[in-house]
Parts: structure tokens; sequence; C-alpha cells
């Protein structure tokens, strides 16, 4: 299978390349040319989520260098439990957040880090660059953490993330750096584009990256969330409907990515927080970019969502999307509400999938639906132990975090000072 820039201007790709450049040469982002709608026919009946995600990706990687690793990358990076939990009759949590950094993003960054090990060279590595509005940098960390045939940079906006999340983003061992940048997100993800925009750069220190724009990001979690469809169907009867927490809006494109390869899922809907770009792009048909506002969900703190240029490419079929923006104050009383009624913790962004399907009423109805609960709560217990008056328990995996000691160096958000740290 080849891949194509959603620009047009570049020429396709394997698989492998689209992985290493991460971004194509005319700016776009890949997709696969083609989408199989027999993925999920062929990966049902699969043990465990790494032998369905093994069979549902192998027409993405057929013909590629990476074809034969496939079942060892899937078994590497899908080896924590994905359970489903029933709320209510028409509800039901995809618990995302069992990995190693207690996010969904380690299900991306452990598979994207596998295959870029595999296809990397220890005397010239790949540099893996990585903006991060909170999740995406500690997953990678973490997933880079002692390979050899890669670093890692992680950029994030210093004073925009949570204690915790500033802890585990700086806390990893060698081949990992952490900068630290005097700017919003945005800010961050410009400066990743801007050094993917340098020729010389690129070819110097064989970037690559580890966001969503990188399509080993977005197949992985087509996978899973092909396989919890498919899981839902057959335990309930019923076609389920998915509400996904977004920021960068790569895990909306997943979703929609899981569908056109056949998964069962029905509607699709997008939980955004005060950030209005996607929410307002819903309801004009305008994609109106604006600087990041700052919020208590801020992994999702994102005013110029990358992905948004995969669904304006409109394949896979993006019709029918829902968005639902839910403010601050929302999200705490949904947190406070849910946490009295239904015994359940949620973090900050899964609370603004919880809210969504609180006010979607009417569209509800007749549905059954899944919340994708992106983060454990403890990553964000100074905003959620206020709210339900009760401390959170870490698991082991994140309280081991706090005795690693935290490395991170100051850079300006610019391109100047991004290179000449990558040079020295």
């Amino acid at each position: 299978m080849k891949f194509r820039s959603t620009r047009n201007r570049a020429s396709p790709a394997s698989l492998s390349e689209a992985i290493c450049a991460g971004q194509a040469a005319d700016g776009g982002l890949f997709m696969p040319e083609t989408f199989p709608e027999d993925a999920v026919q062929g990966a049902e009946g699969a043990r465990d989520l790494a032998a369905f995600a093994t069979a549902f990706l192998t027409p993405f990687f057929a013909g590629d260098v990476l074809e034969e690793a496939l079942a060892s990358i899937c078994s590497e990076a899908f080896d924590f439990p994905l359970p489903e939990i029933c709320l209510a009759d028409d509800l039901s949590v995809l618990e995302l957040f069992h990995g190693p950094t207690g996010a969904f993003k380690d299900f991306g960054a452990r598979f994207l880090m596998a295959c870029l090990d595999r296809l990397g060279d220890p005397a010239a590595p790949f540099t893996v660059l990585a903006a991060t509005s909170g999740d995406t940098g500690g997953a990678v960390g973490c997933a880079a953490e002692g390979r050899s045939g890669l670093r890692a940079v992680i950029l994030y906006p210093d004073g925009r993330v949570s204690p915790y999340q500033a802890h585990q983003l700086s806390c990893w061992g060698k081949p990992v750096t952490t900068l630290k940048v005097n700017a919003d997100f945005d800010s961050c993800q410009k400066l990743v584009k801007s050094a993917f925009g340098d020729p010389g750069l690129t070819r110097r220190h064989r970037l690559t990256s580890a966001n969503s724009i990188n399509i080993a990001r977005l197949l992985p979690q087509a996978a899973y969330l092909a396989f919890t469809s498919v899981r839902h169907q057959a335990r309930t009867g019923s076609t389920p409907s998915l509400i996904i927490p977004s920021g960068n809006l790569g895990h909306g494109v997943a979703a929609l990515i899981a569908r056109a390869c056949g998964a069962p899922i029905s509607t699709i809907v997008l939980a955004t927080n005060a950030n209005a770009t996607l929410h307002d792009w819903a309801r004009s048909g305008r994609y109106m970019p604006r600087p990041s506002v700052v919020t208590i969900a801020n992994a999702m703190d994102v005013g110029t969502p990358s992905n948004f240029e995969r669904l304006e490419a409109g394949h896979p079929d993006s019709s029918g999307l829902i968005v639902v923006r839910v403010d601050d104050d929302a999200i705490r009383n949904r947190i406070r509400a849910d946490h009295a009624r239904l015994g359940y913790t949620w973090c900050p962004h899964s609370a603004c999938g919880a809210e969504a399907y609180a006010r979607l009423r009417q569209e509800r109805r007749g549905q059954n639906w899944l919340i994708a609960a992106t983060a454990h709560p403890y990553k964000f217990a100074d905003i959620v132990e206020p709210v339900t008056g009760e401390a959170i328990n870490p698991p082991a995996t994140l309280s081991a975090v706090l005795d690693r000691p935290m490395q991170a160096e100051d850079c300006p958000a610019d391109l100047a000072a991004l290179t000449a740290y990558l040079d020295s």
C-alpha cells in the first residue's frame, strides 16, 4: 500500500517512508491510498488486541519492510489492559489509561517507537520531535527510553501542563531530552513543523515526528477503536457510537479510519474544551484557527489542530461528525456530578466526553455509547480532588515516576534556538 499527502503535491510513499518522514515533502500529512473495507472482517475472532491489531493492520503493512515485524510490534505495543466499564444501560467507558504513563497516547507512542527502532540505525539514529500539550510527551519519553535506533526531543509549553505532567515529561533517561518552551502548545507545534520545513536540518538529524501528524500514531489508534467496537457489538448486540475528547484531532481521525475499514461504529462525537476552532467549524463550515485558550483540560488546549488537514481532505468520509464544546465550569460540574451519582472519577478531558453525552439527549436516543476515557485522573489530581473531595490513589506505574529526577532545558520558541540545540 502507498500513502499520499493530503496536499497531493508530493510523491506517494511506502509506509516506512511515511513513518520516517513524519510529514510529506509538500507539508501535507500522509494518508493511506485506500481503506480496506474488509480489514475488520479479517481480524474478527482474534484472541486479544495484539492479535486483532496484527490482522487489522496487515493491509497497511503489506509489501513494506516492516511487514514481517508487525506481529512483534503489536505484541510489544499492546501489552496492557483495555477495559470497558458499563455505567448505564446505554453507556460504557473505554478506559485507555492503563498503559505505563496513564494516557491513551501510550498505544500510539509505543507502536511508533517500536517501528522507528526497527528502521533506525544506532550509528545514525532518527531524531523524534514531539510537541506536547501534556500527555504525548510523557508517552513518547517512556516508549523511547533505552532504545538505540532513535533519540527523542520533547517540547512542552512551560507552565501550561499539570505539575504531575511536568514531572512525567522530564524524567526519562537516554536517549530522551525535554525542552521547556516559553510559549503555548500551538507555538511548540509550529516550531516542530518549521523544523521539518528545513531540508538541511531534517537531513542532518533524520528528523521525524511523534505527534499525531505521523501516520504510525493513527493506525494503532484505529486498531484499538475497531477492536473495541467489535467487542462491544458482540457483547451487547448494539453498534456503538463513540464520544472522543479532542484536541489535535488525531483520535477523531483514527475513529474515522476504523469506521472506513469496516468497524461497527455509528455516530462519532468530538468533545472539545473551550477552544472553539472545531466547534465553530462544525456549526459554520468555516475553519478559523486561532490562538489556544488555557483550560483545566490542558492536553486539549489546541487552537490549530494539525489533523484538521486530514479531515478537510475528506478521505475517509467525515460526514455526520458532531462537535460539543465544554467549558471549565461544565467540566468541574460533570466530574462532581458523576462522582456522586455513578461513583466514577473522570479526568478533566474525559469529563468533556461525559458532559457531551449528557447534552446529546435527542441524538443519543436508541443508540449505545462509548466514551473514550483518555487519562488517569491521578495525573490531574490538583484539579479533580478539590472537586470530588476525595484523594485519588495512583497506580504503581504513575507513582514510580515521582521517584525519578526531573531534567528539562529552557528553549525559546524559535527555530534558530531549536536548531542550535539539535546541532550541539
